[in-house]
C-alpha cells in the first residue's frame, strides 16, 4: 500500500463548514454593473463569440476577477459571483456580456466537438439522446445516454467533473422545483478514504476506463486509462464521471471493472453524498467551480414555462492561467499538462 498524506488547505471543507461561510461568495455592486453596460455597449455590433478582453475593457474590476481566479485555485475552489441584472438584456447581449466577463476570468474552451464556446443548459425533451449520443442496449430498454445528453434533460445528475480546469454557470431562469447544484471538496473525499479506507484510495490512483463517447465521437469503443485522483507537486486533481466509465465497459475488449474498482466507486459517491454543499442559484448568478477540486451534480428539476419558469443556465468552460500542474499520463485528456498551460476541452474533429 503506497503511503499517503493528508491534503490541507482551504480545498479541504465539509457541506456544513461551506453552509456557514461566505467566503465563496462575490458581489456585483452598483458601478461594476455600470462598467459592464459601458462595455457591452462597445460590443452589441458583434456576435458574442467575437467579444475579447481587448473589445469589452472592464476598469476597475481586476481586484476582482484576481480574487475569483484566487479562490478558485488556491481557494475552496468554488465561487458564486451575484448580481447580474439578467432580466435588463435579451438573450444576445447577455451572452456577450456573460462572454465578457468569461474571457476576464479565464479563456473559453470547447465544449463539444461542433466548436460550441458557450451552451444553454435546459431540458430538452426526449430525444436528447438522437442530438448527443446514446447506446442502444436490449429491445425494449431505455438506450443508454451520454453524458452530454444527460446535462440537457432535467433529470438527476451524479457527481462528476467537466473537462475543463473551470466550469462556469450563469442561471437566467430556475425551474419551478428542483435543479439544485450539490457540490463537493474532492480533496475531503480523498482524506475520509485515507482515514478509513486506504486501500480503496490506492485504488482510484490506478487507471480506470473511460470511453470518448459523446465526446470527440460517437463510437463508445474509442476508450483511453486515466487514474480518478492523482497528484503532482502536492496539487491534487480528480476527473471523473461514471458515464464515461459505464460506457467504457460497453466497449468490446476493455476490462470489466474489479471488486476491488466497484467499491472504490461506490464509496466514493458515498462520501460525495455525505460532505456536499447545495448551492440554489438564482437569475443572476454565476457559479464558479474548479474541477480539480470540487465535483457538481444537479438534483431533478421540473420546469413550468407558463409561469415562466423553466430553467435555463449558460455555461462556459474555462482554460485558467494560474492553473495547476497535472500528473504525467493525463495529457490523454488535457493535452497540456505543465502549470498555467492552456489546456481542457473537446478536441475538434474535422467535418
Amino acid at each position: 500500500m503506497t503511503r499517503r498524506e493528508p491534503l490541507t488547505g482551504p480545498s479541504v471543507w465539509t457541506g456544513p463548514e461551506m453552509k456557514a461561510s461566505r467566503r465563496w461568495i462575490r458581489d456585483l455592486d452598483p458601478a461594476a454593473l455600470t462598467t459592464l453596460d459601458a462595455a457591452l455597449a462597445r460590443v452589441r455590433h458583434l456576435p458574442w463569440a467575437e467579444v475579447t478582453r481587448a473589445n469589452f475593457p472592464l476598469p476597475g474590476l481586476e481586484a476582482l476577477f484576481d480574487d475569483i481566479r484566487d479562490e478558485l485555485e488556491d481557494g475552496c475552489g468554488m465561487v458564486k459571483l451575484r448580481g447580474v441584472p439578467v432580466d435588463r438584456y435579451g438573450e444576445d447581449d447577455l451572452r456577450r456580456l456573460y462572454f465578457g466577463l468569461g474571457v476576464h476570468v479565464g479563456m473559453p474552451v470547447f465544449q463539444n466537438r461542433r466548436g460550441e464556446l458557450m451552451r444553454a443548459i435546459r431540458d430538452e425533451g426526449a430525444e436528447v439522446g438522437r442530438r448527443y449520443g446514446q447506446i442502444e442496449t436490449k429491445s425494449g430498454e431505455t438506450p443508454f445516454l451520454s453524458s452530454y445528453a444527460r446535462t440537457l434533460t432535467n433529470g438527476r445528475l451524479r457527481f462528476h467533473t467537466d473537462r475543463t480546469d473551470v466550469v462556469a454557470l450563469l442561471c437566467v431562469r430556475q425551474a419551478a422545483a428542483g435543479g439544485i447544484s450539490k457540490i463537493c471538496s474532492t480533496p475531503a473525499i480523498h482524506n475520509a478514504l485515507l482515514r478509513h479506507r486506504p486501500d480503496l484510495l490506492d485504488t482510484l490512483f490506478q487507471d480506470f476506463w473511460r470511453s470518448r463517447h459523446g465526446e470527440e465521437t460517437d463510437d463508445p469503443a474509442v476508450v483511453y486509462p486515466l487514474p480518478i485522483f492523482g497528484v503532482e507537486a502536492a496539487k491534487f486533481t480528480s476527473h471523473y464521471s461514471l458515464t464515461y466509465i459505464e460506457a467504457a465497459e460497453m466497449a468490446p475488449g476493455v476490462p470489466k471493472l474489479s471488486a476491488a474498482q466497484r467499491e472504490a466507486i461506490d464509496r466514493l459517491m458515498a462520501l460525495a453524498e455525505e460532505l456536499c454543499f447545495e448551492m440554489t442559484l438564482d437569475p443572476g448568478d454565476i457559479q464558479f467551480l474548479n474541477s480539480h477540486v470540487t465535483y457538481h451534480g444537479r438534483t431533478p428539476f421540473t420546469d413550468d414555462a407558463t409561469s415562466g419558469r423553466n430553467r435555463l443556465l449558460l455555461r462556459l468552460w474555462l482554460t485558467m492561467p494560474n492553473n495547476r500542474p497535472l500528473p504525467a499520463g493525463h495529457e490523454v485528456l488535457w493535452r497540456a499538462i505543465a502549470a498555467g498551460a492552456p489546456r481542457g476541452g473537446i478536441g475538434q474533429v474535422p467535418a
